[in-house]
């Protein structure tokens, strides 16, 4: 017992070391409109790409993959801002009304364009990464038309 808890401390404790601030792939949940998982991968040290598979408030998913561009604040260690843009398709439950618009939209499947704007925090002790955004959406296929100023927290694992 005494031997398993050492080796599962120092594995830990690499861990910890192995992860700081500049990480290539994180995943984890994200709370806010939409909720559910991301995944955020760099392809270069400022440039990410980023993948939300998501509940929608109105019976649905969507699925949305968003280009990103990321900036370090120059003053906190760990700490970046970004912005970005990307492409979104849902399907939303027949029959049940989006509780955002007046009108009542029945269609099953939308197709837009979105665009971010966050900061983001990893630490340099422990393996996680914060983020919170605001994410504009614009619809152009189904329910055509302003999608709103959407927003979450991230919660996400580096890997």
């Amino acid at each position: 017992m005494k031997k398993t808890f050492l080796l599962l401390a120092f594995t830990a404790l690499i861990g910890l070391q192995v992860h700081g601030q500049d990480y290539k792939t994180s995943a984890g949940l994200r709370a806010g409109v939409p909720f559910g998982l991301t995944v955020k991968h760099f392809l270069t040290k400022t440039n990410a790409v980023e993948g939300i598979l998501a509940s929608t408030p109105w019976g649905g998913f969507v699925i949305t993959g968003l280009y990103e561009n990321e900036h370090w604040t120059g003053k906190y260690p760990g700490l970046n801002w970004f912005w970005g843009a990307g492409a979104h398709v849902g399907f939303w439950d027949r029959g049940r009304n989006n509780p955002y618009f007046s009108d009542s939209y029945r269609g099953n499947a939308v197709l837009g364009l979105d665009a971010i704007i966050g900061l983001e925090y990893t630490f340099d002790d422990i393996p996680l990464n914060l983020s919170l955004d605001l994410f504009p959406t614009f619809n152009i296929f189904g329910y055509t038309g302003w999608g709103g100023i959407n927003g979450g927290i991230s919660v996400r694992y580096v890997f």
